[in-house]
């Protein structure tokens, strides 16, 4: 593989990551080019960018989603590369062939890695014959009610049924009985069509209480691939997360580097080159199971840089460059605990429901070991157009304990009025028991939010509430009280305001 050098990259995304990928371009001398639709005009990253063209009006399959605007900006602008960020087009293979045609590198994985790993039964079958472990199920898609029955009377209920294309939880159903199969059935295919152009739907066997675990993977050009620790992300609210972890605190040694290879055999069996992220089910009796493979950076690819020393976005345009990975396995090392909160404008108290406005108070935490990254500034309204996250709130701390005191800390420092976000949440999370001990899963809101807690009311009678909580269920879940949110008293401006 010839190396090469760019001189100038398009980052064909917009908010936080677009910031994110820029300041890594800039301190590697890499010019940066901006795409922005009509509603980002005046958004910082537009402003952060060497060069900024408008490519269309505010909804992104307008603008952010025009393949041809995109190449075109390119072309005009003499771009080396592309960085797609995540969402958008990061996983879309056509875009990347696009690029390819117009001479024009796209930082990621090939459009055949894409294409395979983005069909959840392709991906199946392809790490299927590297040893990848399966959550028991179908081997293609569903064809019929009667099929669907027979399957799942054979892996027996609780079941799950998946969208075949696409992610974010669209497309997905649990299925306790059999009486409830029908209907199941034809939601999940109804919403995989709407969503995703595809109504296949396949099943698995639904694991009880499962832990969802995320390995990060690195793959350069000339055969090495590495895994970069684990994820933590069982903290989600409609299938999508909030609240996430490096390392988990369940994962042994020995564990880690199980899941760490089968990660990496993940990555080859699709000759997979610059960073992605293999997504696994571990069980309560500690057996994992592969869920699919993100092409591309995550929303919550910092905790993983915070606690390996790595810059993510830096080690996949050196990949795109066709350099050697600089470091092996054995060199890298974890050092501490990183903890991410997404910062969404949405409402807690009311289903986690989108809270559009403008936002007329923001100042975001400091301090040492705080990192946000966000795309808002005060006095900016949040777009109605595209994904209503304001910003990434992550923290450091030598251990686990030290990261979550200082994420209370810096969740109560973080002022925002004007929409309603998941801070509030986030913060209760913060001084659950079940998440301070580590014992929970992916089911932790619906087995411990309630809405109420966090409606108005006076704090003092709010904070001894929630302590009075805390302790019962403590112990009830013989949780030592010395874990729990005795010592951590939720501060005034959380509870509900504007």
């Amino acid at each position: 593989m010839k190396k090469r050098s760019f001189k100038k990259i398009l980052v064909a995304n917009r908010g936080e990551i677009a910031l994110r990928i820029m300041r890594s371009a800039k301190e590697m001398g890499i010019a940066t080019v901006a795409v922005f639709s009509e509603a980002d005009r005046n958004a910082p990253f537009v402003r952060a960018a060497d060069e900024a063209v408008c490519i269309g009006p505010p909804p992104s399959k307008e603008s952010y989603l025009v393949v041809d605007k995109i190449v075109q900006v390119c072309k005009d602008l003499k771009v080396d590369a592309v960085h797609p960020g995540y969402g958008f087009l990061s996983e879309n293979g056509d875009f990347a062939k696009a690029l390819e045609k117009a001479g024009i590198t796209f930082i990621g994985p090939s459009p055949e890695a894409m294409h395979i790993m983005g069909d959840k039964l392709a991906a199946k079958e392809a790490v299927k014959k590297h040893g990848v472990p399966l959550v028991p199920g179908t081997e293609g898609a569903v064809g019929g009610l009667d099929e669907a029955l027979r399957v799942a009377k054979t892996i027996t209920f609780p079941i799950l049924i998946k969208a075949a294309a696409g992610g974010g939880g669209k497309g997905m159903r649990i299925v306790e009985r059999e009486a409830d199969l029908r209907e199941g059935l034809e939601r999940a295919m109804s919403e995989a069509e709407n969503a995703f152009g595809d109504g296949s739907v396949f099943i698995e066997k639904f694991v009880t209480g499962p832990r969802h675990i995320e390995v990060q993977v690195l793959a350069d050009m000339h055969g090495n691939t590495v895994y970069v620790f684990e994820r933590e992300c069982s903290i989600q609210r409609r299938y999508q997360k909030v609240v996430e972890e490096a390392p988990s605190a369940v994962l042994t040694p020995e564990l880690r580097e199980r899941m760490g290879k089968a990660a990496v055999n993940v990555a080859k069996s699709v000759n997979y080159t610059g960073a992605g992220t293999v997504e696994f089910l571990l069980d309560s009796s500690g057996e994992f199971y592969f869920m699919e493979m993100n092409t591309r950076l995550q929303v919550e690819h910092p905790v993983t840089e915070m606690i390996s020393g790595l810059d993510l976005v830096k080690e996949q345009i050196k990949v795109a460059q066709g350099e050697k990975l600089s470091f092996k396995q054995e060199d890298l090392k974890i050092n501490g605990h990183a903890i991410e909160v997404r910062v969404y404008a949405e409402d807690p108290s009311n289903s986690f429901l989108p809270d559009i406005g403008t936002l007329t108070t923001y100042r975001p935490p400091q301090g040492p070991g705080v990192r946000v990254d966000d795309g808002f500034e005060e006095g900016m309204a949040i777009p109605i157009h595209y994904d209503p996250m304001i910003a990434k709130l992550i923290v450091h701390g030598a251990d686990r304990a030290e990261a979550i005191a200082r994420m209370e800390r810096a969740i109560d420092d973080y002022a925002i009025s004007g929409v309603e976000t998941t801070l509030p949440f986030c913060r209760f999370v913060m001084g659950h028991p079940a998440f301070r001990s580590g014992k929970y899963d992916t089911l932790f809101v619906r087995d411990h939010f309630r809405p109420e807690v966090l409606e108005g009311g006076d704090a003092a009678e709010q904070a001894a509430a929630a302590l009075v909580a805390a302790h019962f269920e403590a112990e009830l879940n013989h949780v030592p009280q010395a874990e729990n949110a005795g010592d951590h008293q939720p501060s005034p401006w959380w509870m509900k305001r504007r």
